[in-house]
């Protein structure tokens, strides 16, 4: 599903951990948010930056973000397109 806006409050942060890319040799830092609004819950992927932003108890705003399916969950990514504003 791609352009996706919603605002939703941070309910959990996990740590940052590194990952490497598989196209070159980068390594980025990434933690997964649960947000939750009224229709429930989704995981939104942070990247980097955006890591340090948000933080448990916050509101945020995706703009142009998309949801993929990975190891069968859903997950919201903000993308190289879309926005992440913390209201």
């Amino acid at each position: 599903m791609r352009r996706v806006d919603l605002e939703a409050k941070v309910i959990q942060k996990s740590e940052a951990r590194e990952v490497s890319s598989r196209y070159t040799n980068e390594t980025y830092r990434v933690a997964d948010a649960t947000l939750e609004d009224e229709t429930g819950t989704i995981t939104l992927t942070l990247w980097n930056d955006q890591i340090d932003q948000v933080n448990e108890g916050d509101r945020v705003k995706i703009e142009n973000g998309y949801i993929k399916s990975f190891r069968g969950e859903l997950q919201l990514n903000s993308g190289k397109y879309g926005s992440l504003t913390v209201l």
